[in-house]
Protein backbone atom coordinates (compact mmCIF):
# COMPACT_ATOMS: atom_id res chain seq x y z
CA UNK A 1 0.00 0.00 0.00
CA UNK A 2 1.49 3.33 -0.76
CA UNK A 3 1.48 5.67 1.74
CA UNK A 4 -0.19 9.25 1.84
CA UNK A 5 2.21 10.89 4.34
CA UNK A 6 2.51 14.77 4.01
CA UNK A 7 6.51 15.88 4.26
CA UNK A 8 7.05 18.00 7.19
CA UNK A 9 7.45 21.33 6.51
CA UNK A 10 9.47 23.75 8.61
CA UNK A 11 8.36 25.94 11.09
CA UNK A 12 8.32 29.44 10.15
CA UNK A 13 11.12 30.67 11.57
CA UNK A 14 13.14 28.18 9.40
CA UNK A 15 11.38 29.18 6.31
CA UNK A 16 11.38 33.41 6.87
CA UNK A 17 15.62 32.37 7.70
CA UNK A 18 15.85 30.93 4.37
CA UNK A 19 13.86 34.11 2.50
CA UNK A 20 16.00 36.61 4.04
CA UNK A 21 19.07 34.59 2.80
CA UNK A 22 17.92 34.26 -0.26
CA UNK A 23 16.95 38.03 -0.49
CA UNK A 24 20.08 39.55 0.49
CA UNK A 25 22.00 37.11 -1.45
CA UNK A 26 19.98 38.57 -4.36
CA UNK A 27 20.29 42.03 -3.56
CA UNK A 28 24.15 41.57 -3.36
CA UNK A 29 24.12 40.69 -7.43
CA UNK A 30 22.24 43.62 -8.20
CA UNK A 31 24.05 46.54 -9.96
CA UNK A 32 22.96 49.54 -8.56
CA UNK A 33 23.55 53.10 -10.29
CA UNK A 34 25.63 55.62 -8.99
CA UNK A 35 24.12 59.12 -7.49
CA UNK A 36 25.13 61.09 -10.74
CA UNK A 37 22.42 58.45 -12.31
CA UNK A 38 19.93 58.86 -9.68
CA UNK A 39 19.95 62.60 -9.78
CA UNK A 40 19.54 62.55 -13.67
CA UNK A 41 16.77 60.08 -13.80
CA UNK A 42 14.89 61.98 -10.70
CA UNK A 43 14.81 64.81 -13.22
CA UNK A 44 13.55 63.81 -15.65
CA UNK A 45 10.21 62.04 -14.03
CA UNK A 46 10.09 65.19 -12.15
CA UNK A 47 9.66 67.18 -15.78
CA UNK A 48 7.45 64.39 -16.81
CA UNK A 49 5.23 64.57 -14.04
CA UNK A 50 5.02 68.42 -14.04
CA UNK A 51 4.61 68.19 -18.41
CA UNK A 52 1.08 65.73 -17.63
CA UNK A 53 0.26 67.91 -14.41
CA UNK A 54 0.71 70.63 -16.95
CA UNK A 55 -1.65 69.05 -19.70
CA UNK A 56 -4.43 67.84 -17.38
CA UNK A 57 -5.12 71.49 -15.04
CA UNK A 58 -5.42 72.94 -18.56
CA UNK A 59 -7.82 70.58 -20.14
CA UNK A 60 -9.32 71.09 -16.82
CA UNK A 61 -9.58 74.54 -17.16
CA UNK A 62 -10.73 74.04 -21.25
CA UNK A 63 -13.57 72.26 -20.00
CA UNK A 64 -14.65 74.02 -17.12
CA UNK A 65 -14.51 77.10 -19.62
CA UNK A 66 -17.17 75.25 -22.20
CA UNK A 67 -19.13 74.12 -19.32
CA UNK A 68 -19.91 77.99 -18.28
CA UNK A 69 -20.47 78.61 -21.88
CA UNK A 70 -22.66 75.63 -22.57
CA UNK A 71 -24.84 75.85 -18.86
CA UNK A 72 -24.54 79.58 -17.50
CA UNK A 73 -25.46 79.52 -14.30
CA UNK A 74 -27.36 82.69 -12.53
Amino acid sequence: MASTQKTKRPNIFVRLGRFFKKSWSELKKVSWPNFKTVCKNTGVVLLVVLFFLAIVLASDQLFALLLRLVAPQG
